[in-house]
């Protein structure tokens, strides 16, 4: 029987309690904050997307660094076992669009309390309030951990405290610097799934705009390094929405200033049917100026965007408007671009990019190579996703080969 001592009592460290609980060892988990699965609340804008029901292989296809670290991570711990897990302490779970799984309740705190129950049950030793100051290692070995003037010492210790993203939530980093203390590399950090500023300040009229059924094109001069159907949404600084932040997951660590965001409006039409939507439009409306001729094909808060960037007088009646000028009006409404100058910072991001190498992890245990009986778990490893529950089921997955491994000590 092993003392397993885990940092962070998020998705990734409350799985892994569990899993070292399994084989009736010691666990101890630390959290600094005064609850569990503090940033498990607010995923899924509060109702906890816990995990993707595609097969794994999908799932895997959904991971943007290091996938094929996590192979055997994703063999041995599915979500088709955090799903069970959940439903099987108390939480009823339902499938949504893209296969996205939420709690039938829509609360996220219903999937933190099935988790802790089952962690519970195994009488995992749960400790609040309690903040880790460093590790303690001897001879490249993690034998336990500082809490202010106290040591609590073990077999091994998981790290298991998130990124840098949602800071308010406690993630600020400590994994990272006990990494570094225990002499692992740690990649560069970026925020990720995290909305994009625009350049200049025509964007902020567009504040609180959401367009449905677009399709969003990114490129980097004229090459295109991003493209995908979905929904979106303006603010005050710029664009965020589902398909903006997943661009971020694939983009967001590059200096994106002067990047080209392109938005089709109407990706259902060609240019030739949009000409004569507009003809049939404009037909309806002859003398009425072309700013006040569009509300059936835009929303009203578009209308000036589009048209500003059509190059046409907003006052000219639409009677009078030239076949010329109606191609522009035709590629604005394709072709709706702004520039991009930079992500939001870690505060608005979902998820952290870079972190603790995985080349220095044993991928089936969690184990660093380097120091004995110090495993890592979750998004304080150089692991991340695309959106849709892709990022938790990491979060699962690396804690549950945590757990185990170092309930094996």
């Amino acid at each position: 029987m092993s003392k397993v001592v885990i940092i962070g009592g998020g998705a990734a460290g409350m799985i892994a309690a569990y899993s070292a609980a399994l084989t009736s060892n010691k666990v101890i988990l630390l959290e600094k904050n005064e609850k569990l699965g503090k940033k498990i609340y607010i995923t899924g804008k509060g109702r906890c997307n816990l995990t993707n029901a595609s097969d794994m292989n999908t799932v895997m296809e959904n991971v943007v660094s290091n996938k094929r670290f996590l192979f055997s991570a994703f063999r041995n711990f599915t979500n088709e076992d955090i799903m069970n897990l959940v439903e099987n302490n108390g939480t009823k779970l339902k499938v949504e669009r893209g296969n996205r799984v939420f709690p039938v309740s829509d609360h996220s705190s219903d999937v933190i309390k099935s988790v802790e129950k089952a962690i519970r049950d195994l009488g995992v030793d749960i400790r609040l309030n309690t903040k880790v100051d460093e590790l303690i290692i001897e001879n490249n070995r993690c034998v336990g951990v500082i809490v202010g003037k106290n040591k609590i010492m073990a077999d091994a210790v998981i790290v298991a405290t998130g990124g840098m993203s949602y800071q308010a939530t406690g993630s600020d980093g400590d994994g990272y610097r006990f990494a570094k203390e225990a002499g692992l590399s740690v990649s560069k950090l970026y925020p990720s799934l995290v909305p994009f500023n625009v350049e200049g300040e025509r964007v902020k009229a567009l504040q609180g705009l959401s367009l449905r059924n677009i399709h969003a094109y990114i490129y980097n001069d004229k090459k295109l390094v991003y493209d995908e159907f979905g929904e979106m949404l303006f603010t005050h600084f710029g664009v965020s929405g589902p398909v903006i932040i997943s661009a971020s997951a694939l983009i967001g660590n590059k200096d994106i200033k002067g990047y080209r965001l392109s938005i089709d409006l109407k990706p259902a039409l060609d240019n030739e049917k949009l000409d004569e939507r507009i003809l049939r439009d404009f037909s309806e409306q002859k003398n009425k100026q072309l700013k006040n001729s569009l509300n059936k094909l835009f929303p009203t808060k578009l209308i000036d965007e589009v048209i500003y960037q059509s190059k046409i007088d907003p006052e000219k009646k639409v009677n009078l408007l030239t076949k010329e000028e109606r191609h522009r009006l035709v590629n604005a409404t394709k072709n709706l671009e702004f520039r991009l100058s930079s992500t939001r910072g870690f505060n608005e991001a979902i998820i952290t990019k870079g972190g603790v190498e995985v080349s220095q992890i044993n991928p089936k245990t969690m184990e660093s190579k380097s120091v004995k009986g110090l495993f890592f778990a979750g998004e304080v490893l150089d692991l991340d996703a695309l959106t849709g529950g892709y990022n938790l089921q990491i979060a699962w997955s690396s804690g549950y080969a945590a757990g185990e491994g170092a309930g094996n000590v």
